[in-house]
């Protein structure tokens, strides 16, 4: 199957299966030329041809075009698709590129200035092989695969589950979920996690991605979806900063770093310790709180 997991791109999937496939893709309209990463074939050879599959490979979204190649579609954080009548002009600033097909204009839509999206033309499955990263489907794993993976290297299980050369496509927000639900520290080295921590991570992580999937087919129905982001009112941890955890009522604390963050509950997965945020504990040094108890005082 093609749709197991509830991020980005596998809300997109089905939505696009029904609305392109076998249908000829009419026009292809480049707003920024930037979006366009690779040039070979030339992306007019893609014109007047049929689109006969949509996948997915890891976190990106596959067009097979026959006669043509693939059209390869990375939506990154911030990349979102649209459905629009027609021929209609692509929204503002926040609008890449569009395909025209007989029934609708498929928009790639980011938002923000960091441009960061992409679209690739490739030639064949050698070609597409290159953007394979390796990660294994969580939800089709064992358990002792899943857990070889999570051993394969010595990183944070935060990091772990993010790697897309370890696990395919489950991504920052579902970790939070994931590592929450499994009670285990997002800074617990893999290395160390235990054969009973092991089974509960992966528990976890089927119960977690299978719950949202269903949740994220049920809203979109047959329209197509229009608000697909991380944040989902719903989650246990993940962009609930300050907010009690929905388990034991300790306020969802963070770790922030560049352009992302881990949110976790101290209570429920660090046996009430906090962990240092790594630019607060810096700025704050000895006053950093060590725990909840702290934290309160």
């Amino acid at each position: 199957m093609l749709f197991f997991l509830p991020l980005t791109p596998y809300v997109y999937v089905e939505a696009l299966t029904a609305r392109v496939v076998d249908q000829p893709l009419e026009a292809i309209r480049l707003v920024s030329p930037f979006v366009l990463r690779s040039v070979a074939p030339p992306i007019s050879e893609f014109v007047g041809k049929r689109v006969t599959l949509v996948e997915r490979l890891g976190k990106r979204l596959v067009l097979t075009v026959d006669g043509a190649g693939f059209l390869v579609i990375h939506l990154m954080v911030a990349g979102r698709l649209r459905w629009l009548p027609r021929g209609k002009k692509t929204p503002g600033r926040i609008g890449l590129a569009a395909f025209d097909f007989p029934d609708g204009t498929l928009v790639l839509t980011e938002a923000g200035t960091t441009r960061r999206a992409s679209l690739h033309a490739v030639a064949d499955r050698e070609g597409l092989s290159a953007f394979n990263r390796g990660g294994i489907e969580p939800l089709e794993a064992s358990l002792e695969d899943f857990v070889d993976r999570v051993h394969m290297e010595n990183h944070t299980l935060k990091r772990t589950l993010t790697d897309p050369r370890l696990f395919s496509g489950i991504g920052n927000s579902y970790s939070d979920e994931i590592l929450h639900r499994a009670r285990l520290s997002p800074l617990l080295l893999s290395s160390r996690v235990t054969a009973e921590q092991g089974a509960a991570l992966y528990g976890a992580t089927r119960s977690v991605l299978t719950e949202w999937t269903a949740t994220l087919r049920a809203e979109a129905g047959d329209a197509f979806p229009e608000h697909v982001t991380a944040f989902r009112e719903g989650m246990a941890v993940h962009g609930r900063y300050g907010q009690p955890c929905p388990d034991c009522g300790a306020p969802v604390q963070r770790i922030r770093y560049a352009t992302n963050e881990t949110n976790y509950c101290a209570r429920c997965q660090t046996e009430g310790r906090l962990l240092a945020d790594r630019a607060l504990s810096r700025l704050l040094k000895s006053d950093w709180p060590r725990s909840l108890d702290e934290l309160d005082q």
